[in-house]
């Protein structure tokens, strides 16, 4: 079997549009999380998100803008850089070439902006007025297949949707194409705008969000005492996927070597997480087992981290269920700390952050970790970034319908 490397990154979210402005205030365990001003929150249970601050129509001609759902905006700017941090353009490339080039994009709810959007216009202006861009505008697959057009891909090209583990999922399966020879280079990923009024009344109507309406800045707080909830985010992550040969002969730079994965289910409840934690422990097993590696090389964990209740004290309890006593030796940190949960798009974001970490030797803090936990009581990186060497890394996500994955990445031996 082939192996797979990382060799260039995209991101867009709350604290940036690129990935050096971003992974700057990751290191620096800075704020994305703000009041809510895109649209009337005043009568809202919860009015604030880290939402991206960006101005899309200077990315977008009048035409692509109008035919383009949030969602699938964010994942093109994202496939854009992370293409050009790769130093490859498939747009210049025979189509011979591009037939072993895939696109696997990751969402969890897809076009939930277009689906608000066109349904207001509907209720106010009739049926007739509902655009006839709007079915290919926010269908969850818009996203894979608009990255395949702009770029040219002709090879296997889908969307993976299993809620807040859509990207994690989408980058599983673009591993496993390029391992098994299907194709030579993936854009993989996941993107998700569901920063809207019905989304956020949703969310907070079941009890997910944290409700600081007063300190927004401290209200996405994994792992600490005080957390009340999740904060939403949004954004994209694409990673760019290559064979190691193929990498290697071109003189790519390479971020990280992908490893393995490994994938579960909870088969308990839709929404809440089985509390002894199995599930995602099976899931740190077979990443860790397709890796072929010894858990205790393992330095570093990408935590789920989502601030609710359940999941830091479930996830804190898998981590100690399958690495035992080498759990406490793990340095472990939540992004979302800091640009909240992108739901699909969270696992490919926070393996972005990973695949930084690997290459640079320095893990972000977990920010507003300030009350401990007596069932959080691992090493959360809290306060400050950290320098670290890393021989193998996990990134883990936990998603709605008890989906859990787990990827393995680290240093190329």
């Amino acid at each position: 079997m082939r192996r797979v490397v990382i060799t260039g990154l995209g991101t867009v979210n709350a604290l940036g549009a690129d990935v050096p402005s971003s992974w700057r205030r990751m290191l620096a365990g800075e704020n994305g999380v703000r009041p809510i001003t895109r649209f009337p929150a005043e009568d809202l249970p919860v009015r604030f998100a880290a939402a991206v601050e960006w101005n899309p129509e200077e990315l977008f001609s009048g035409p692509e803008f109008r035919k383009l759902d949030p969602f699938t905006m964010f994942a093109l700017r994202a496939t854009q850089e992370a293409l050009a941090d790769a130093g490859v353009d498939p747009t210049n490339e025979p189509e011979e070439a591009r037939e072993a080039y895939g696109a696997i994009v990751g969402t969890g709810i897809g076009g939930i902006s277009g689906i608000v959007e066109q349904h207001i216009e509907m209720l106010e202006r009739g049926p007739r007025r509902v655009s006839p861009h709007f079915i290919p505008k926010i269908m969850a697959n818009a996203v894979s297949g608009q990255v395949a057009i702009r770029h040219g891909l002709l090879g296997t090209a889908f969307t993976t949707s299993s809620a807040c583990a859509s990207s994690g999922h989408a980058i599983a399966m673009a591993f496993q194409a390029i391992r098994y020879g299907e194709i030579d280079l993936a854009v993989t990923g996941g993107a998700e705008s569901a920063t809207t009024r019905l989304s956020l009344a949703g969310f907070a109507n079941m009890k997910a969000l944290s409700t600081r309406n007063e300190s927004p800045e401290t209200a996405s707080r994994p792992f600490d005492k005080e957390r009340d909830g999740f904060v939403m985010g949004e954004g994209a992550g694409i990673l760019i996927f290559e064979e190691f040969e193929r990498a290697k002969k071109r003189g790519a730079r390479i971020y990280a070597e992908v490893k393995g994965y490994g994938s579960t289910d909870d088969a308990h409840h839709i929404t809440a997480p089985k509390e002894d934690g199995a599930g995602p422990a099976r899931a740190f097993r077979l990443a860790v087992k397709m890796a072929g590696i010894d858990p205790e090389t393992v330095n570093y964990v990408n935590a789920h981290g989502t601030s609710t209740f359940y999941n830091d004290a479930i996830e804190t309890r898998a981590l100690k269920r399958f690495f035992g006593a080498h759990a406490h030796k793990l340095a472990i940190s939540s992004t979302k700390s800091m640009i909240g949960h992108l739901l699909g798009a969270s696992s490919a974001v926070e393996l972005v952050a990973t695949a930084l970490s690997v290459h640079e030797g320095r893990v972000h803090p977990t920010r507003n970790l300030s009350t401990p936990d007596p069932e959080c009581d691992l090493d959360y990186v809290p306060g400050a970034a950290r320098e670290l060497e890393i021989q193998n890394a996990l990134s883990n996500s936990l998603g709605f319908g008890g989906h859990n994955i787990s990827i393995c990445i680290g240093r190329v031996a």
